[in-house]
């Protein structure tokens, strides 16, 4: 009996010895290919759930991905907690509009957390696009989850933070007053674990978490797990579930402490040479990625796609998948491509 694609992508977060990876991409795919074919488009997709499940389980639908996956961006937290937010266009992205909190660590001007007003956790859980993917993955569960794993995306702690903030701001108490950032963290932790939970609760198999901020461009190794780890194994790696951690940039320095958090897998950008991504992970857990989202799956070829899929695979990555988000005009071609040649592994 041919395996499901379900259970291939359960099969490579478990490790298991299959006759090939898993063709699923874990962080963000909702491309203009996606949108057309499905009748489902930003902005209004960000807001709606049934859109935005329709969207999501275009991947599977359009494009012959292993897995589906909603929310599309970084900002739905950051908005429940106060943040103002440009929705966007059809073809860019939600954006922060500024920061809600007061912390200037060059003119020591801080808004303690406990003082700002921060909504409850049932609050937050029930307030805008929050709510809207947590519906979008029950629908998802109930037209897909048979066949396919459902996976629900969230940020990260110190990212989010970093919204709430200003992440430049955060980063340089880092450095300055490393305590006071941790402060804000932690608190900014209950709402990225409750989240999880909802989302599991809604019916996702996998929750994945992007903590772009936590990147060595950003935060130095060193820092990771003081300023970021430590959390994220409290809102992620505790979470009764598949958790996948994905931290842009070249994670090769951090990878251990990736794992460190307690996560199923971690998702890895193709700034890392994949067998050198394998070496480091040392086999503690699944390994997503690492197609180069910028090139080759924007600018090159489906032939240089297949190529770099191929790699990946050769290297050993459990499930072959972008690097980071998928950006929004990659050809269809490309993403079909990626998709094929993974198959194509099977003897």
């Amino acid at each position: 009996m041919a395996m499901s694609c379900r259970d291939r992508v359960l099969g490579a977060l478990k490790q298991e010895s299959m006759d090939r990876p898993a063709a699923a991409i874990f962080t963000t795919c909702d491309t203009i290919g996606m949108m057309k074919a499905s009748g489902s488009s930003w902005p209004e997709a960000h807001s709606d759930a049934k859109k935005m499940a329709t969207l999501g389980c275009a991947q599977a639908d359009y494009f012959g991905l292993e897995a589906v996956r909603a929310g599309f961006c970084l900002t739905q937290e950051a908005e429940a907690l106060g943040c103002p937010i440009d929705m966007g266009t059809a073809t860019g992205s939600p954006m922060l509009k500024g920061h809600p909190f007061k912390y200037n660590p060059m003119k020591k001007v801080y808004d303690e957390p406990e003082d700002a007003g921060l909504p409850d956790i049932d609050t937050f859980l029930n307030t805008g696009r929050v709510k809207v993917t947590q519906e979008a993955m029950g629908i998802m569960k109930k037209t897909h989850g048979e066949d396919y794993c459902v996976i629900g995306g969230n940020t990260g702690p110190f990212t989010l933070a970093g919204h709430l903030l200003n992440t430049e701001n955060l980063v340089y108490s880092v450095w300055t007053d490393p305590e006071r950032a941790k402060k804000w963290v932690k608190v900014i932790t209950n709402y990225c674990k409750a989240y999880g939970d909802a989302l599991l609760a809604a019916g996702a198999d996998v929750v994945q978490m992007s903590e772009p901020s936590a990147s060595t461009d950003i935060l130095a190794p060193s820092d990771f797990m003081e300023q970021s780890g430590q959390f994220v194994k409290k809102c992620l790696g505790e979470l009764k579930g598949y958790k996948v951690l994905h931290i842009c940039g070249d994670s090769e320095k951090i990878i251990p402490f990736m794992f460190d958090t307690g996560v199923t897998g971690i998702s890895v950008e193709e700034k890392v040479d994949p067998y050198t991504a394998i070496k480091v992970a040392n086999g503690r857990g699944a390994m997503i990625g690492n197609v180069g989202c910028s090139f080759p799956l924007f600018k090159g070829t489906p032939q240089e796609v297949a190529d770099a899929a191929r790699k990946s695979a050769d290297a050993g990555f459990n499930s072959i998948s972008a690097g980071c988000g998928v950006p929004i005009g990659t050809p269809d071609d490309n993403i079909r491509a990626l998709v094929k040649a993974v198959k194509d592994l099977a003897p």
